[in-house]
């Protein structure tokens, strides 16, 4: 069957995604993993913040997967792939979310604001060539990390898309299902209910910034102790 012919991963990535889906409808494997590994981290990060848990997030985007392309037949490319693929992620989450909890009225939060081969890869930094600073990084981005998931929902949500995924102002209000105004609102509310999070949990760390003890201590002590020719009294005299 040609759609279940082998193709080079070069060729592959040089199709766009109207071709893909052409492939993948003729059962390509190779096809849905490209198709995948170039919406992976938006659809798990629309999950995510909706739902503020990692194995949760990545359980919605496999069955968001699988829904997708269970009925890729149905997809007429009247909008982009990743546009279709995002919404039904949105809405699994959404459905989650409800079952979880009693739905939140936004009204509320909008008027404060007016104040294996199965296995779906995940984002995580890249290690770097400095242990001490892809340590240092992983930590910052826990950092902020914790201080998103502690965002509401609603605005969460906003952020998300508009700061990290970076789509637009339209587009995020037609994903929601609210006004443009409304993610304006929301988002200018969550960078300063971000900004003031992170304030004090760094200020606590401020006195604790470029430190110059231990190891390094010692070594530009040695250093300049040499430079000057002098060296320190054995013990005992």
């Amino acid at each position: 069957m040609q759609g279940r012919e082998a193709i080079q991963p070069s060729r592959l990535e040089a199709l766009d995604d109207a071709q893909l889906v052409e492939l993948a409808r003729r059962g390509n494997g190779d096809a849905f993993r490209t198709l995948m590994q170039r919406n992976n981290r938006r659809l798990y990060r629309v999950a995510r913040s909706v739902l503020a848990d990692d194995s949760e997030a990545e359980d919605v985007v496999q069955e968001a997967y699988v829904r997708a392309f269970g009925s890729l037949g149905t997809f007429r490319g009247d909008s982009s792939l990743t546009t279709w693929l995002t919404r039904i992620t949105l809405n699994e989450a959404l459905g989650r979310l409800r079952q979880r909890r009693p739905t939140v009225d936004l009204t509320v939060l909008d008027a404060e604001a007016a104040g294996p081969a199965n296995i779906i890869p995940f984002p995580t930094m890249q290690p770097g060539t400095d242990p001490e600073r892809a340590a240092a990084q992983q930590q910052i981005r826990r950092l902020i990390e914790g201080a998103i998931d502690e965002l509401p929902e609603a605005f969460r949500t906003v952020f998300v898309m508009r700061d990290i995924e970076e789509m637009s102002v339209e587009e995020t209000a037609d994903f929601l299902d609210i006004e443009p105004a409304t993610v304006r609102t929301r988002l200018h509310r969550a960078r300063r209910l971000l900004r003031e999070a992170l304030d004090q949990q760094l200020a606590s760390t401020l006195t604790e910034t470029f430190p110059f003890d231990g190891k390094r201590c010692t070594q530009t002590t040695d250093k300049v102790l040499a430079r000057l020719q002098l060296s320190t009294p054995s013990k005992g005299r």
